[in-house]
């Protein structure tokens, strides 16, 4: 039996001690009118039933599928013959590798050598002898939880207090997840990081000029500099977000504007909603945008004007940017406009102010800090987007303020260095989670900064 069907038969397994807990409290209240004697309701008495039956039972799964594949491969490799146990711990990887292929149905069983093909059988037969071990224990576990409650089930029991402490322990379970996950992230990348500094010096990496990071696999090989100066990759990252924001805060703060205070009620509902597909738009369709469209435009109109414009530049990336951050700006803006209280307006005009005057000197003030923490969160986006500057921008890493060569951004390198036959261990592998660490310190003193204003502008008019 499949696993799946284990965990349906104990999500069917708790439906039921729902019902027969809740049944059994009304039992002992002597009917549905005697439920008024009951600590709590007939449902948390059910829901009390139906949490002992499942959790301890999903527990036991969980923990039991964790140590199973460790257990399954160290009887398996005692059932094989002592000469493949000899082995060196490599090769001896090599055959497990060849065992869980042809379990897996990835290689045919006929085709694998004879100790493979008792070593997959020999799993097959454990595998299948875990399942159905880990499954009953689990349906026992069920049940004896289920009865337990069942048997417990008394008009003074507190069944709510014990239903809200699970639910109280399973919320504050979600938020370590979300908490551990971020420091499991920066302390993976913080020490990737610092192994790539013990062959490169911070120096080198944060003020070189030079980025080449191809390194030689084989003494013989000629070409690979191994140069790590990132000022090339900041330099592309600032200007290509330089020429987004441009595109993205005057249109995306006009838009906002509009539909705040002059456009009427039957516009906006039609308007916002179309402003807004566009932020649902993959950021792939916008790199392929900027590739076949605005890239070759681009080009053709800078060849009608004289001008040279590189196939891919860093204008048409910033163009296209901007195009897809403007909903994410005007979103912001316009919360931040309509948070503005309305008896700032009224006052505007009994001084005899008009619309265009009460906006510019009240409503764009009072809401100025909003709008500017809403700015500086739509710069991290720009700064950490990828998909359109790898299709746009190009790989080259030139030092240059011309938005019309090509440049590229730390994101499209940290994409460039994670692929390809570089051992994991080598400075070209591990600069990527130096880049990583900038971009991450970068964005969150944005969003620290942005989160200070908003903060503060709260405060002071709400």
């Amino acid at each position: 039996m499949q696993t799946s069907t284990f965990i349906l038969v104990l999500i069917g397994l708790a439906v039921l001690a729902y019902q027969l807990g809740r049944k059994r409290s009304l039992a002992v209240a002597g009917g549905p009118k005697g439920a008024r004697n009951l600590h709590s309701l007939p449902s948390y008495y059910g829901l009390l039933t139906a949490i002992w039956c499942a959790v301890p039972a999903f527990a036991v799964l969980a923990i039991w599928h964790a140590f199973d594949t460790q257990i399954i491969t160290g009887a398996v490799l005692q059932h094989m013959p002592a000469e493949v146990r000899a082995l060196p711990e490599d090769k001896l990887g090599l055959v497990l590798n060849d065992v869980r292929n042809v379990v897996a149905g990835n290689v045919p069983m006929a085709t694998a050598e004879p100790s493979v093909q008792a070593a997959a059988r020999e799993w097959l037969r454990l595998e299948s002898l875990s399942r159905l071990a880990a499954g009953g224990l689990a349906l026992a576990v069920a049940l004896a939880g289920a009865f337990l409650v069942w048997r417990r089930i008394q008009p003074q029991l507190r069944a709510r207090n014990s239903v809200e402490r699970v639910v109280e322990a399973v919320l504050i379970a979600c938020s370590l997840i979300a908490i551990l996950t971020t420091i499991g992230i920066v302390l993976s990348v913080l020490y990737e990081a610092l192994m790539f500094f013990r062959v490169v010096p911070v120096t080198e990496f944060i003020f070189g000029t030079q980025w080449s990071p191809q390194m030689a696999i084989r003494a013989d090989q000629v070409g690979s500099s191994g140069a790590f100066g990132a000022v090339p990759l900041f330099a592309g990252t600032l200007l290509i977000s330089l020429i987004a924001m441009l595109i993205a805060v005057p249109v995306g703060l006009f838009s906002a504007i509009y539909l705040a205070e002059y456009a009427n009620r039957r516009f906006r509902a039609v308007t916002k909603p179309f402003l807004e597909v566009l932020a649902g738009i993959p950021t792939v369709v916008y790199g392929f945008f900027a590739a076949l469209t605005v890239g070759p435009l681009l080009r053709g109109v800078g060849e009608s004007l004289g001008i040279e414009v590189a196939s891919e530049s860093a204008l048409a990336a910033g163009l296209v940017m901007g195009i897809m951050i403007i909903p994410f700006v005007s979103s912001l803006a316009d919360d931040m406009i309509t948070a503005v209280p309305q008896s700032l307006r009224d006052g505007a005009y009994a001084l005899g102010a008009t619309r265009s005057e009460t906006i510019r000197n009240v409503v764009l003030p009072a809401a100025l800090p909003g709008i500017v923490g809403g700015v500086l969160l739509a710069v991290s986006r720009a700064i950490g987007e990828t998909m359109i500057v790898v299709m746009a921008a190009g790989l080259a890493a030139n030092l240059t303020a011309n938005p019309l060569e090509a440049v590229t951004t730390v994101t499209v390198q940290i994409v460039t260095l994670l692929v390809g036959d570089q051992e994991f261990n080598s400075p070209k592998t591990l600069a990527a989670f130096a880049l990583g660490l900038v971009l991450f310190v970068s964005t969150l003193v944005l969003n620290v900064i942005a989160q200070h204003i908003v903060r503060k502008y709260r405060e002071q008019y709400e």
